[in-house]
């Protein structure tokens, strides 16, 4: 579904997503939002990345934070497609958008960074400034934002600003920036407990990148009809 320039933001022919790009189905959402940019504004700066690995879950799936039921720091989950939801795993911020449906959502779990006239030499540096590797020194590309927790440090994303708010196109908003996936990996998520549905295939990902994601699914020792599908 390509968007509409929108001349409500920074800069003409943008394609920022809509809010019914995400009010449809969880997995054909997760699935459309790779190869589409995240833009974060830090500063005076534009800070950007491809979406490269997807999750979706569902209201009823009991790996999902919505099976859990309502609560208000769950609200955004039961929210209008567009909504966004964070959450803190592993002590990191975690980016998720809802979907479709009461309970239904994306989480992004991985991406990598994205240079245009927007987001130039001074952009990436400041995403390497705000995620370091252990020894404080700037993190390879691929290594930026390869993790849902990694992605929110680089792109300098946090909980209490963005929980349970709208994409706002002067500070943070998904584009359309062409870039298609042409061939796309299907498989089960990743981290789902035993007996939490951990079999659903509700992982996506761009082949193009799956060395640069949370876990190849392509890597030695996976069967393509067994462990993953691939699809185009």
């Amino acid at each position: 579904m390509p968007a509409k320039p929108n001349l409500s933001l920074p800069w003409p022919n943008n394609r920022a997503l809509p809010d019914a790009f995400f009010n449809r189905d969880a997995c054909l959402v997760a699935r459309e939002l790779l190869g589409k940019v995240i833009r974060h504004k830090q500063g005076d700066l534009w800070l950007s990345a491809r979406i490269i690995e997807t999750e979706a879950y569902y209201l009823e799936d009991k790996g999902s934070h919505a099976s859990l039921g309502f609560t208000h720091k769950r609200r955004a989950l039961f929210m209008d497609g567009g909504h966004i939801y964070m959450y803190y795993a592993r002590g990191g911020d975690s980016l998720n958008f809802s979907a479709q449906g009461p309970g239904n959502a994306v989480l992004i779990k991985s991406a990598f960074p994205f240079q245009d006239e927007h987001s130039g030499a001074a952009s990436l540096a400041l995403m390497q400034a705000n995620n370091p590797d252990a020894q404080g020194r700037p993190r390879a590309l691929e290594k930026l934002c390869n993790g849902q927790t990694l992605l929110c440090k680089a792109l300098g994303l946090k909980v209490p600003q963005w929980d349970a708010q709208r994409f706002d196109p002067e500070k943070l908003f998904v584009e359309d920036v062409g870039q298609y996936p042409t061939l796309i990996v299907q498989c089960p998520r990743l981290g789902i407990p035993h007996g939490r549905d951990e079999h659903l295939p509700y992982r996506f990902v761009d082949a193009q990148y799956a060395q640069f994601c949370t876990r190849n699914p392509l890597r030695r020792g996976q069967v393509a009809g067994k462990d993953y599908h691939l699809l185009t």
